[in-house]
């Protein structure tokens, strides 16, 4: 697995966790955190993530700060 991969999977897990102890509790940032999760289902783990996938997972974060 690529190392920017590794970091990025890191950084959905902690969203994951977020989520689950109810700190973003919008529908918004759920959604957001699905479509990272499917982007990162299709994504090719040996290269580096795409754009959209880091932009899917910057899109999470930007929610869970706004409704944290």
């Amino acid at each position: 697995m690529n190392d920017t991969f590794r970091d990025l999977k890191a950084r959905v897990r902690r969203l994951d966790e977020a989520l689950s102890a109810g700190v973003g509790t919008s529908v918004a940032f759920a959604q957001a955190l699905s479509l990272a999760h499917r982007a990162m289902r299709r994504g090719d783990r040996s290269r580096a993530p795409t754009p959209q996938l880091e932009a899917l997972v910057q899109r999470a974060e930007a929610l869970v700060r706004t409704t944290g």
